[in-house]
C-alpha cells in the first residue's frame, strides 16, 4: 500500500495550519505532521482522485501564501517520516503523550504511549489537548466512561489511567479499531473495550455512562447527540470538541434545548471544547 504526501507551505503558518488539517480530514486524509512552516498530509494513493487534488490545489485563505506540492511515498518509508516529525505532547504536568521511541519522563501524572502509524490522534491536535485538559478537571475515578470517535485511543486510555470503573471506545474506522487495540496493550489498560462502528453501536449496548467523550466534527455531533443522550446518566458529563470556536454557540443552543447545562468552555488555536451536564 502506498501513500501520497501533500505538502502545504504556509505564510503565515498559524492558525491556518489547524484549519487546513480540519479541511483535509473531511477529504479523507488519514494523518498529518508539521514542520516549521509546512503541513504534511497523508492519504492512501488508492483513495486519492482528481476532485481531492483540485480541492488541495485550490485551497486559499485571504492574506495567506500557500505553496502546494505532492509526492508518492512507498509504505516502507512512511512510518520513518512520522518518527522524524513526532514530538511528545505535554499537557501541563498532568499528561505526556509520547511514542515508544521517546525517552520516558517521570514528572507527569499520566503517561500515554502511542505508536505513530499514520493515524490521526497522536495528541498533537488542539482538540485532543483540550479534551485531555478538561478531563484533568472532572471526576473520572469510579465513573463509567465512553470515548466516541476514539481514534488511536488517547482519551479512552487516559480515562483508564485515571481509574474509571469502565471504559468503552467506539470508532468507525478499521485502522482505528486495530490501532487502539495495540495501544491498549502498550499502555497496560486492558479494561478499555473497543468497538468498531458509528453511533449505531450504542443501540446495541445495554450500558449507560457518567462521562461521555466526543471529539468529532460539528455536523456529526449535531446528528448523533440525540443518540448519545440516551446513554448518558442524569447528572452525567458530556465533553465535546472537534469544532471551531465560531461553531460553539450553535452547539450550546442545541444542548440547552436538550436540557443540558454548559459548565465550562475552553479554546486553543481557534478550536473549542465544551463541558455539559445532563440536567
Amino acid at each position: 500500500m502506498s501513500y501520497l504526501e501533500c505538502k502545504f507551505r504556509l505564510n503565515p503558518f498559524e492558525p491556518y495550519n489547524e484549519i487546513i488539517v480540519a479541511q483535509l480530514s473531511e477529504l479523507g486524509f488519514e494523518s498529518f505532521a508539521e514542520t516549521n512552516d509546512e503541513v504534511l498530509a497523508y492519504i492512501q494513493l488508492a483513495e486519492f482522485n482528481e476532485s481531492i487534488k483540485n480541492a488541495c490545489s485550490e485551497m486559499a485563505f485571504q492574506g495567506v501564501e500557500i505553496a502546494f506540492e505532492m509526492k508518492e511515498i512507498p509504505k516502507e518509508n512512511w512510518n520513518q517520516k512520522w518518527e522524524n516529525s513526532f514530538e511528545p505532547v505535554l499537557i501541563d504536568d498532568f499528561c505526556i503523550i509520547r511514542a515508544p521511541f521517546h525517552q520516558a519522563k517521570s514528572d507527569f501524572k499520566h503517561e500515554i504511549i502511542i505508536e505513530p502509524k499514520m493515524s490521526f490522534g497522536t495528541g498533537h491536535h488542539a482538540t485532543t489537548q483540550l479534551m485531555v485538559k478538561l478531563m484533568s478537571s472532572i471526576k473520572i475515578e469510579g465513573s463509567k466512561v465512553i470515548d466516541m470517535g476514539s481514534g488511536t485511543g488517547v482519551l479512552a486510555i487516559l480515562a483508564a489511567k485515571m481509574k474509571a470503573s469502565q471504559v468503552d471506545a467506539i470508532d468507525i474506522e478499521e485502522w482505528a479499531f486495530e490501532n487502539i487495540q495495540e495501544n491498549i496493550e502498550r499502555n497496560d489498560t486492558l479494561m478499555v473495550k473497543p468497538y468498531l462502528g458509528g453511533a449505531e453501536v450504542l443501540n446495541q449496548m445495554n450500558k449507560t455512562y457518567d462521562v461521555f467523550l466526543a471529539n468529532i466534527n460539528k455536523n456529526i455531533l449535531l446528528r448523533d447527540i440525540p443518540l448519545y443522550d440516551l446513554k448518558i446518566n442524569k447528572g452525567g458529563s458530556l465533553l465535546l470538541s472537534g469544532f471551531f470556536v465560531f461553531d460553539a454557540e450553535e452547539l450550546v443552543l442545541f444542548m440547552e434545548k436538550m436540557n443540558y447545562k454548559l459548565l465550562s468552555s475552553d479554546a486553543l488555536q481557534d478550536w473549542s471544547c465544551l463541558h455539559f451536564k445532563k440536567c
